[in-house]
Formats: structure tokens, sequence, C-alpha cells
């Protein structure tokens, strides 16, 4: 098995403007908010963006790096929308195409199996539907009982260039576990992208994968993963339960800083200086 192990640099040096880029994790969970960073530290921008938004959206959004977003919600959690993401949006920053959960979780199904829709049921006589690049699509079959022949919502593949996703554990060889209570579709994220790029807690050999938890949340395979980084407290300030939960007072003093004032405070250096300044930060509330 080849070794995958790279940086945060390494992962960002692959990635390029104008690229369809999807993001793991949930609202503000388990989000690759390392890799972010990296990316915000880099001049890629023209992105469009596919997530679970959280804070990633959030950072993204207000930096000026998103193009379009496609997405079902863009949530901090304890807080309910996004503040970063909501200011951009109200300027007209970028181009929203809002889903329904099932409808993204559908076209992430569709484009791990590289079809070009797949038909749901979820946002029929819904607003969403006044998106007009979705359409709907009837049945060839017809219902065994009532002989109608349904109509479904014809969900379109969301197919990436690349995706960035972060797990507890990894090996190697990309090779992924989630130890917390959710997988949060990232391996649908990865199944979905021509590239992936996973960053953990810690890597670990794979015989550890089966010592620590059950076989069942080895979630992400070898054969789906491009490169793997190690980067502890790397879902900062978002959970990664059980390693660590979420940073609430971080949070919220994201939610309510400028961005301008925030990033020239946390992320003007790299990510021994974001984590560097985070623990300064603690220790001045502390006083």
């Amino acid at each position: 098995m080849s070794d995958k192990t790279m940086s945060a640099q390494d992962v960002v040096g692959r990635l390029e403007s104008g690229m369809t880029l999807g993001i793991g994790g949930w609202g503000s969970r388990r989000k690759p908010m390392a890799l972010v960073r990296a990316l915000l530290r880099s001049e890629i921008t023209d992105l469009t963006v596919v997530s679970y938004g959280g804070p990633d959206v959030g950072l993204l959004a207000a930096a000026g790096r998103i193009r379009t977003l496609v997405t079902a919600f863009v949530t901090l959690d304890s807080v309910p929308l996004e503040p970063h993401y909501r200011a951009a949006r109200e300027r007209g920053a970028f181009e929203l195409r809002e889903v329904d959960e099932a409808m993204f979780m559908w076209g992430l199904h569709a484009a791990a199996n590289r079809l070009p829709f797949l038909p749901v049921r979820a946002g029929l006589g819904s607003d969403v539907m006044r998106d007009p690049g979705l359409r709907t699509v009837t049945s060839p079959y017809p219902d065994a009982v009532s002989g109608r022949r349904e109509e479904f919502v014809a969900m379109p593949a969301l197919r990436l260039d690349a995706a960035l996703v972060h797990m507890n554990r990894a090996d190697r060889a990309g090779n992924g576990q989630y130890l917390g209570p959710d997988p949060y579709f990232d391996d649908l994220f990865c199944e979905a992208a021509d590239a992936t790029y996973v960053s953990c807690e810690r890597i670990v050999d794979t015989a550890e994968l089966t010592k620590e938890a059950a076989p069942q949340t080895l979630l992400l395979q070898r054969s789906s993963v491009t490169g793997v980084v190690e980067t502890p407290n790397g879902a900062h300030f978002t959970s990664c339960v059980p390693d660590y939960g979420r940073d609430e007072a971080f949070q919220r003093l994201y939610a309510t800083t400028p961005y301008a004032e925030f990033a020239e405070r946390f992320l003007g250096g790299g990510e021994h200086a974001y984590q560097s300044a985070v623990h300064t930060w603690r220790k001045e509330r502390e006083r």
C-alpha cells in the first residue's frame, strides 16, 4: 500500500481556482478546519463549494473565495445561522443553490455512482423547486396499487473536483475512521470527488484502526482517498467527538468578531500559529 501522507500545504498546492470543492462534516461538527485555514492562506478563489455548511462556508464566504454555494443549510449549531455566511449572502457575494437535505444527499449518491441524477421525492411542493436548474422526471413504471406514474425531483449529481474531510483516525494508505456518533456523509463526499484529501487527529498503523473501535467505524476506503494529513486539533473550533467537543467560547468569539479582525489575529500564519493564537486567547480569558 502506498504512503499517501502529505502536509496541508501539499493539499492546497493540488487545488485550483474555479474548482468544485466538497467539504465534509455537518454544521459545526467535524469540519476539516485546518485544511480550510490552509486554503485561506492561498490565492485560490472562484470556488463552487458543496457543503452541509458551517464555519467552513462562513470563512470562505467572508474571504470572498466562493463563486457558487450548493448547500442545505449553513449553521454553527448553537448559533442557528452562520453570521459571516449571512453577511456575505446579504451583500450578494456569491450565487446560492439551496436544496433540501435529502436532495443534497442523493446528489452525492448520484455523483458517487457516476449517474447524471437520481429521482427523489424530497423537494416536491417546496420553494427549492424555484431553482430553474432543477427538473422533475416521471417514473417509467406504474405504481403497483394505483397504476399512477409518480413524479420525482431529478436531483442532479453533485460531482466534485476535490473533497476535504476530517476523521478521528487514518492510516498512511488513506483508510479513515470516525469515532463519534455520526459519519456525516463524509464517505459520499469522498466517492463523489475526483480527488479526496483527509485530515485526521492522528495517523496510526492500519492494525490499530480496528483496536480502538468496531470495524464499521472504518468509513473511508483507501481507494477513494488521494492524500492524508495529520492535523491534531484540526477540526477546531468545531467538534471532533470523542477527541474533543465544540469550543463554544471560541465559536462565540468567531461569530461576534468582524471577519477582518478575526483573520488578522487568528489566520495570518500557519496552523501552528493559529493554535498558538487560540492558546493565547484562552490564557487572556483566565486573567
